[in-house]
């Protein structure tokens, strides 16, 4: 058991999932005359002036993107000051719902790093909860239906309501080390995605000729990823690939090229080898050595055909046939959607 004198909730929220958690904390705080202070992390440039009460309790929430926490996050936890307040971590992973139950996700090493950075601050953790909410990952999925979408907020929204009474007793929740095997046996994956895979899934996003140039996609982004390239919006490296632009875009113009990383890889495939054999004319081993060349070699591909593709767009027609290779073009597949509290209250 642990006592404080408020509760102060750090959130980083691409499409709105840990901020309504974050709202849902706060809703029931609220019921029980707790104090509840909720920030923003993407608002928040410099970790100098938190102001925290030694006897607050602090709460860090957000997504997981590779079975971790995503950069803006790790580099806020990594600024942190040095303090000795009790502090419980949480996330919001991709969940989907089958029949009568909802998927669980993935947290990765997202808690195990955080903590230890933290701890290594002198703070207290005093829980770990994940929190399976809606999957907004676009680019590998159709969007959830809004039968599923509900689903999963009544259900969470139960969990929620279930720990916020814990955590308000005073209680230690750590309901994340169920998942510990999984989570260590899945870090290897969080590595490479940290260090490699974010960047690639950064050139994930495009504007459609149906953009209208308006500029929403660049002013909402809460890592400024997006900037203007000749009138059109262009995705940087920074991309954490939170899907804010792609869920937001009045036009539904934000697509995911699924063509351009069709043709790259038949290209890698092809070409790799052959490459590969005329610099390097002996076997290259170990195996591992290969894929970092190919590795390497899809990246280059990607940067190069992802400046030309965004140049062509320029021309409707060919930006039109780019759009028809692009599952996120389709009518069928849809755009995240999350919906006000009311509506699934009904």
């Amino acid at each position: 058991m642990f006592t404080y004198n408020g509760i102060k909730i750090f959130y980083f929220s691409g499409t709105g999932n840990a901020k309504r958690v974050s709202l849902w904390i706060r809703e029931f705080a609220a019921d029980k005359n707790i104090d509840c202070q909720l920030e923003n992390i993407a608002e928040i440039h410099t970790n100098e002036n938190l102001n925290l009460n030694p006897q607050t309790l602090i709460i860090i929430i957000s997504p997981i993107h590779g079975f971790n926490y995503p950069e803006i996050t790790l580099d806020f936890i990594r600024r942190f000051p040095k303090g000795r307040n009790g502090i419980m971590l949480m996330n919001t992973r991709a969940g989907l719902k089958i029949g009568k139950f909802v998927t669980p996700g993935l947290t990765g090493i997202a808690f195990l790093l955080s903590s230890a950075i933290l701890k290594s601050k002198g703070y207290n953790i005093v829980g770990m909860i994940p929190f399976d909410m809606l999957s907004n990952w676009l680019s590998i999925h159709p969007a959830l239906s809004q039968k599923a979408v509900k689903f999963l907020h009544r259900k969470n929204y139960s969990r929620t309501k279930g720990y916020s009474d814990e955590i308000f007793e005073g209680k230690k929740v750590f309901t994340a080390y169920k998942d510990i095997v999984q989570d260590i046996l899945i870090s290897p994956v969080a590595f490479v995605y940290y260090f490699a895979g974010r960047f690639y899934l950064a050139k994930s996003y495009y504007a459609s000729v149906d953009c209208d140039s308006c500029g929403l996609c660049i002013k909402q982004c809460p890592v400024r990823a997006i900037k203007g390239v000749n009138k059109r919006p262009f995705w940087t490296f920074k991309c954490e690939s939170c899907m804010r632009c792609m869920a937001n875009c009045p036009k539904k113009a934000v697509e995911t090229p699924h063509g351009l990383f069709v043709m790259i890889g038949i290209i890698c495939s092809t070409f790799g080898s052959y490459l590969f054999y005329k610099l390097f004319p002996f076997p290259i081993e170990p195996g591992f050595i290969k894929i970092i060349l190919y590795s390497v070699f899809f990246f280059i591909l990607l940067w190069i055909f992802y400046i030309i593709q965004h140049l062509l767009l320029k021309n409707r027609y060919i930006g039109k046939v780019i759009s028809l290779m692009s599952l996120t073009h389709y009518k069928f597949w849809g755009r995240y959607r999350s919906i006000p509290d009311e509506e699934w209250k009904r």
